[in-house]
């Protein structure tokens, strides 16, 4: 009942986005500038103008940052929205922390996540200490700088914030006890698990380096991947199709071969799935999850649709890559 009053405000919102006739419309543009014409008839008008497709990127952003300050106001558990934009938190941590160690100004690459401002990210990694920042972020800051002393690898920087934003997710998860969000939160994770293991498995790492970027928070057990390590593809693809994802991810799969960028497209299409209860819900976070969901799902479709219009890719090109959109 803690929604009853942002939920009718996120029904109004989302009769702004996209519909699948509008991406259809935007992918069957000959060129970008027809593609600007038919974006002129939606809500992202204000964006269209003499080189709008080389701006589009930064005026999503600041799209996305006005929506999550709107919804911080508004939303009763401030951790629910958190969960979702916490990408964007390891995001701007990985940036950062890779600026302090390189002595680079990285800070254009910053992406507002609703919580933390650029200054406190900053002070944070440089002082490895913070009162805005919670302890889980500063674990994460901790051990980077602690891997740091020995290496000299910036890879390994992604590696150990993206092991710490998967655990973050559980962890919240559970503590907030939505059923919903959980099984989204783990689905996310062996997804994820599945894809860096086939990465790994093409670009023959070793058993040290796969336990390393593996997760152990999700569904599907940590060891049961690592088993694979040194073996042929197909032995992992077999194994695949006996998991709960075998459905989802088949079209991905061959024999010997696994299609990266499908399996990814996959992922974000389940994921997205995973939120369409929430068009019969009238309470709990599930609605809000949904639409920021759908509002990321649009805006990687709109950046998709003005590189691929712009470097002139075919039709199928484009649409073979376009996610699933709301309400399909």
């Amino acid at each position: 009942m803690n929604y009853h009053e942002l939920n009718p405000l996120i029904r109004g919102r989302e009769l702004e986005l996209l519909t699948n006739e509008d991406f259809e419309r935007l992918i069957q543009a000959p060129s970008i500038d027809a593609f600007g014409e038919q974006l002129k008839t939606t809500i992202y008008q204000p964006y269209v103008y003499e080189g709008f497709e080389y701006e589009l990127e930064q005026n999503l952003a600041k799209e996305q940052s006005e929506l999550f300050a709107w919804l911080k106001e508004r939303v009763p558990e401030p951790e629910i929205l958190w969960i979702y934009t916490m990408r964007f938190t390891f995001h701007n941590l990985k940036v950062l922390t890779k600026a302090e160690l390189t002595g680079k100004n990285l800070d254009q690459l910053f992406i507002d996540d609703g919580f933390y401002s650029l200054d406190m990210m900053k002070e944070a990694i440089r002082t490895q200490d913070s009162v805005e920042l919670p302890e889980t972020l500063l674990a994460s800051i901790r051990e980077v700088f602690d891997y740091f002393e020995g290496a000299t690898i910036l890879q390994g920087i992604d590696v150990i914030y993206d092991r710490h934003f998967l655990k973050e997710q559980r962890r919240l998860g559970e503590k907030l006890g939505y059923k919903e969000l959980l099984t989204e939160i783990i689905a996310l994770i062996d997804l994820t698990n599945i894809i860096t293991m086939a990465r790994g498995l093409s670009q023959n790492r070793t058993k040290g380096f796969m336990t390393t970027v593996l997760s152990s928070a999700g569904g599907i057990e940590k060891e049961i991947f690592l088993s694979f390590v040194g073996q042929e593809l197909e032995a992992y693809t077999r194994f695949l199709l006996t998991t709960d994802y075998a459905e989802i991810i088949r079209p991905a799969l061959k024999e010997t071969e696994i299609d990266l960028i499908t399996l990814e497209r996959l992922k974000d299409d389940y994921l997205s799935s995973l939120y369409q209860e929430a068009q019969t819900q009238a309470f709990g976070p599930l609605p809000l999850l949904a639409f920021l969901n759908a509002k990321e799902v649009e805006g990687k479709n709109l950046r998709l649709l003005a590189v691929g219009k712009r470097s002139q890719f075919s039709t199928e090109q484009i649409r073979e890559r376009v996610r699933t959109v709301y309400g399909t």
